[in-house]
């Protein structure tokens, strides 16, 4: 099969959450940290994996309804009383709960991540992709040291990924046309959101994302336009 032709991608927009950084291993090392303060006690792998498996049914509730719009942010803060119940943390104080809902901004970047955007913004606009609020975004990205030359959030266009109205608004506050942008992410189904709105993509995989038990999306996906170990490989194949 031929190459496809990428000639006219002049964007990628990256999911963030998995893609550029390690969110689980962020999560539990914020929740260890915040427990210790607390002197609270808890299986904190546990904790992160029951709060990340809130992640889609809490966008769904805003979808379908049954919240108003709400940012990531709110979301995550609403789920975490019901995680911390189900993992039996429940002695964290309300600020507690607070900052802890604060660990999403403080997530490590993957090892690649940022020499990889380094080079690939040498070719391409670099933009994030995300279901995080903005503030939230700029807070990890500073965090993280994510050289992203912008932010675009699901906040923007008032849906969550993987509704289409997320890439084509992306592509539109870009100024391009929706077959110039690329979208590069460690899940093939928001890979597969983009394509169905028009949009190129790339995955990459992150074999760890989920811890070492496993449960990542892994290579290959036939259906993407590229597939990479990770953003330096993505760079090597783009050309940049």
């Amino acid at each position: 099969m031929a190459a496809p032709d990428l000639s006219g991608v002049r964007a990628l927009t990256f999911d963030i959450f998995g893609t550029a950084v390690d969110w689980r291993s962020g999560v539990i090392a914020e929740a260890r940290r915040l427990g210790a303060l607390d002197g609270v006690q808890a299986d904190w792998d546990q904790l992160a994996d029951a709060w990340r498996a809130q992640y889609v049914p809490s966008m769904n509730r805003v979808r379908v309804g049954d919240l108003p719009w709400t940012n990531f942010d709110q979301l995550h803060r609403i789920s975490l009383d019901q995680v911390l119940r189900e993992v039996g943390a429940e002695g964290f104080t309300p600020a507690a709960r607070d900052e802890l809902t604060l660990a999403w901004e403080r997530l490590p970047a993957w090892p690649d991540a940022a020499i990889g955007l380094q080079r690939l913004a040498g070719r391409f606009t670099v933009a994030s992709l995300s279901n995080g609020n903005r503030a939230q975004q700029g807070a990890l990205i500073r965090f993280a040291g994510l050289p992203f030359e912008r932010i675009l959030s699901a906040e923007d266009f008032r849906h969550y990924k993987p509704d289409p109205e997320v890439y084509l608004g992306a592509a539109e506050a870009l100024g391009l046309e929706p077959g110039q942008v690329m979208m590069v992410a460690a899940h093939k189904p928001d890979l597969r959101a983009a394509q169905n709105a028009g949009l190129r993509a790339a995955f990459v995989e992150r074999p760890l994302e989920k811890g070492p038990s496993g449960g990542a999306d892994l290579l290959p996906d036939p259906d993407a336009d590229v597939e990479a170990a990770d953003f330096v490989d993505l760079a090597d194949r783009l050309g940049a």
